[in-house]
């Protein structure tokens, strides 16, 4: 019998960092061979290093184009998703070399109008291509417990599904591509601004006399509730930033994301704006590296 030429066997995986690490973890229990790649020797010394078996670093980007059957893009952000796929080391060019097309599955979270062409370039080269974006912290997609929106043509989906259910049993389907990346601009948009408020909530009960973590079981059972309580309550109330599950800088990034979009359609969004700000003096005091629960500092260090 022969091999099924669709089937997946080993995943790549560009970028491990928080979630391409916690990503190989979901694979690597599914079952995958895993090759990683980081623009970081120290990451790929790491990932290869790792207890579990089946799993190699790669030289460069190319190889993963020549090797996978399926790659994950978990890198920082648009450009560096375009420059994976299209430049002149890319994963496009070293596959199509190589007579293979692997499925393509974007988890950053990009532009969405940057992030639809993608795909379109990926398709037109015979490549099948899924954005999906996490909604989710790396500790809960190395749990499982985090959600896939994902994008994309169905046979594209299909194509791809056993790597996404690997990642995100919980997922939604949001259409063509693109889609996905608005709607995770929009999850984003309302989990860091009630990550904002349990902040401020959190520190106006510090000026009150009130301990933090007490008060924030009392959060967690009243009217206020929000899951973000359980994921960041504890290391804000302890000031606890490290490590990270979710860093500054990228909340930052996706932010700047969200207000671009907002103003090309003309519209304000002033809790955003204030935001914006908060983790812009994060990224001033040299906080960008720790969990985004750092921005109670922010807000802490005004007084009056």
């Amino acid at each position: 019998m022969r091999a099924d030429p669709q089937a997946v066997r080993t995943v790549g995986i560009a970028g491990l960092g928080l979630m391409g690490t916690a990503s190989a973890q979901r694979l690597a229990q599914a079952g995958f061979g895993l090759v990683g790649y980081d623009v970081d020797a120290l990451r790929c010394a790491a990932f290869a290093a790792a207890s579990h078996a089946g799993r190699e670093a790669a030289r460069s980007l190319a190889d993963l184009g020549r090797q996978c059957d399926a790659i994950v893009l978990a890198v920082f952000d648009t450009d560096q998703v375009e420059q994976a796929l299209f430049g002149p080391c890319g994963i496009v060019a070293a596959a199509l070399a190589a007579g293979r097309a692997p499925a393509v599955v974007c988890i950053s979270t990009c532009d969405p109008e940057r992030i639809a062409v993608l795909g379109l370039r990926c398709a037109a080269q015979g490549l099948p291509f899924v954005e999906s974006p996490i909604s989710g912290t790396s500790q809960t997609l190395a749990k499982g417990e985090a959600v896939g929106l994902v994008a994309g043509r169905e046979q594209d989906l299909a194509r791809a599904a056993p790597v996404l259910d690997a990642l995100c049993p919980r997922r939604y389907v949001m259409g063509a591509s693109g889609n996905a990346a608005r709607a995770k601009l929009a999850v984003n948009l309302v989990l860091g601004l009630n990550r904002a408020a349990m902040a401020e909530g959190l520190q106006f009960a510090a000026r009150l006399g009130l301990d933090p973590t007490d008060f924030l079981s009392v959060l967690i059972g009243s009217a206020a509730y929000s899951r973000v309580m359980e994921v960041k309550g504890a290391a804000m109330a302890q000031r606890r930033f490290h490590p990270p599950q979710s860093r500054v800088d990228q909340s930052l990034k996706d932010f700047r994301l969200i207000l671009a979009q907002a103003g090309a359609r003309e519209q304000r969004l002033p809790f955003a704006e204030v935001y914006v700000q908060l983790l812009e003096e994060c990224m001033r005091e040299g906080e960008g590296q720790l969990d985004n629960a750092a921005i109670i500092q922010a807000i802490a260090r005004r007084g009056r």
